[in-house]
């Protein structure tokens, strides 16, 4: 048997709040964590909950401050929380986002066991451009000195870490959130038809490349309308300007916060389209993969690792490769269709299978596995 552990979680907005797949990760984790038995103490953005309990499904709660910044919120918050965290009797912290590399410091001043999943190139996206991208890239490097054990999502992100910081790291992906209901009424409220529609799942962010792919889109023969779940919760002129090409063709649902409705539109889309370009495992593909929907997706190392046994066709960053991928995958449908029946979502995408290799990453760096 191995002891129990008392496990720490910093770095995402919370629990059981979801925003993104930081907050999935936590959602998931932590329940697994504490029904085989750990502890698990969740640190929350006091600002974005208005009650707060003490404990959510065995998981403890810890409310730090936090501020209403895109840029620095995360950062203060997270300081707090380390400062926390270094007082308390945690066995191991595991810290998401590579942001937080340099409070690494006062973990390892403590003598605390920590493990940090460092997600995709941060310092390479649009919104993180000058000295935000500086800073991540700092931070990301600083991860590398200070944690115990690096844990990156994807194995092509994992050769990142080593060519650019020398650094090996465990691998374990993210998993699939689909929650299949047939009783959602999410289609008939923006009259969708099955079948009839793309889908794109992401942020409002530049790289995802939303806009992109709705002007590729635009330009292609297709008959069929595109639907966007997503949005931005800040003033952001790039979000603001892809709702400007809403019509009858281009829908926006914003934010879709019941599972059992977005696995609804990932069910009955025609082909869901993924332009995410800086990352390794994205979650809103492991969910598209285990519905088996027909895919297109932007041609980067990440995304032909996701789909490495999935016939999916690929574009590339520009509106012309997006029409003419949109015009093949439409002469190509049923032929996909054929070719990905029987997919099955790889194991390394179950959240039962993911949760198990965490826990061995932390009784690894405990020492506490009884022989």
């Amino acid at each position: 048997m191995n002891k129990k552990l008392r496990i720490a979680i910093i770095g995402s907005r919370g629990y059981p709040y979801v925003y993104s797949g930081y907050e999935t990760l936590v959602k998931e984790l932590s329940e697994r964590l504490v029904k085989s038995g750990n502890e698990v103490t969740v640190y929350c953005h006091r600002k974005l909950f208005n009650k707060k309990p003490k404990k959510v499904n065995g998981v403890h709660l810890v409310y730090t401050p936090s501020v209403y910044s895109k840029v620095f919120s995360q950062l203060f918050n997270s300081f707090f929380s380390f400062i926390h965290v270094c007082f308390s009797k945690s066995d191991v912290v595991i810290v998401v986002n590579s942001a937080n590399g340099p409070f690494g410091l006062l973990t390892k001043i403590f003598r605390k066991k920590t493990c940090i999943n460092v997600d995709g190139l941060e310092w390479l996206r649009p919104k993180w451009k000058g000295l935000g991208s500086i800073y991540f890239k700092w931070a990301s490097k600083m991860a590398t000195l200070f944690y115990d054990q690096i844990i990156n999502d994807s194995d092509e992100m994992s050769k990142v870490y080593e060519k650019k910081f020398s650094k090996k790291s465990n691998v374990i992906a993210y998993g699939s959130t689909m929650i299949v209901d047939n009783k959602s009424k999410i289609l008939e409220k923006f009259s969708l038809n099955k079948k009839n529609y793309y889908l794109i799942v992401g942020r409002l962010i530049p790289d995802n490349n939303s806009k992109l792919i709705i002007e590729g889109f635009l330009k292609s023969n297709s008959n069929n309308s595109i639907v966007i779940v997503g949005d931005v919760p800040y003033n952001d002129d790039y979000a603001s300007n892809i709702k400007l090409l809403s019509s009858n063709k281009v829908v926006f649902t914003g934010y879709v916060n019941d599972q059992a409705d977005l696995t609804a539109l990932y069910q009955n889309c025609y082909g869901y389209i993924h332009g995410h370009e800086f990352g390794g495992t994205n979650p809103t593909m492991i969910n598209a993969l285990d519905l088996n929907c027909q895919i297109l997706a932007l041609d980067t190392v990440f995304n032909r690792e996701m789909l490495y046994n999935k016939k999916s066709i690929l574009f590339n960053k520009n509106e012309n490769s997006i029409s003419n991928k949109i015009n093949e995958f439409e002469e190509r449908y049923n032929e996909l269709i054929h070719q990905n029946t029987g997919y099955i979502l790889p194991k390394k995408y179950n959240w039962d299978f993911i949760s198990n290799q965490y826990l061995e990453v932390f009784q690894g760096l405990t020492n506490y596995q009884n022989k």
